[in-house]
C-alpha cells in the first residue's frame, strides 16, 4: 500500500474531497467521471525498488459499480459476485462507490490499456449488465484488447451510455 500523501486524513481523504489514489469520495476521478489518472488509461508511474520512477503499460481494467442499487438485491436475477468474479478473470477489476447512474444498474465501465488509450480508446460506459451473456460479452471484448484495441461488439453496442447521462446534483432523472 503506498503512503499516504502529504495532507491526507486518516481515512486516506485529501481537504479536496480526493482520496489519496486520485479519486473523488463520490467514485469519479478528479477532473471529471474517470478523467485523468491512472483511470483514464494513461502510462502510470510506479516506483522501482531503487526508488526511481518509470511509466508503464497498464492492461484493459474494469470498473464495476457496486453501491446503492448496482450489485444489490434491487437489481434482481443477478449473481453479482459472480458477475464481478467472471470480469475479473478477463481484467484487473474494480469496485467503485455509486457512479451516479442508477437507473442503468449494474454500470461496468471498462477502461482502455495503455496500448489502447494511445490509439484513441476511451473508457466506454455499458449500463444495464444484468444477463450472464452481457458479462461474458465484456468478458471476451477486454481479453481481445478492449477499448481501442478491439472494436465494440455489436451486441454490447446496445448497453453503452454516456457518461454525460449522470445525474447532477438538483437535477431531477430523465
Amino acid at each position: 500500500m503506498p503512503a499516504p500523501q502529504p495532507g491526507a486524513t486518516p481515512d486516506a481523504r485529501m481537504t479536496d474531497g480526493t482520496m489519496t489514489d486520485g479519486t473523488m469520495t463520490d467514485g469519479t476521478v478528479a477532473g471529471g467521471p474517470l478523467a485523468g489518472g491512472p483511470l483514464a488509461g494513461g502510462p502510470v508511474a510506479r516506483g522501482t525498488d531503487t526508488g526511481e520512477v518509470t511509466t508503464g503499460s497498464v492492461p484493459c481494467r474494469i470498473v464495476v459499480c457496486r453501491d446503492c442499487c448496482c450489485g444489490s438485491p434491487k437489481v434482481t436475477g443477478v449473481d453479482h459476485t459472480a458477475q464481478t468474479d467472471r470480469l475479473r478473470e478477463a481484467a484487473p477489476v474494480r469496485v467503485s462507490d455509486c457512479l451516479d447512474v442508477c437507473e442503468q444498474a449494474n454500470v461496468v465501465v471498462v477502461q482502455p490499456s495503455t496500448e489502447g488509450r494511445a490509439a484513441g480508446g476511451r473508457p466506454v460506459w455499458l449500463g444495464l449488465v444484468n444477463d450472464p451473456d452481457a458479462t461474458e460479452d465484456i468478458a471476451a471484448w477486454v481479453r481481445a484488447g478492449g477499448p481501442g484495441i478491439a472494436p465494440l461488439p455489436d451486441i454490447l453496442d446496445l448497453y453503452t451510455l454516456s457518461p454525460a447521462q449522470r445525474r447532477t446534483p438538483g437535477r431531477p432523472l430523465p
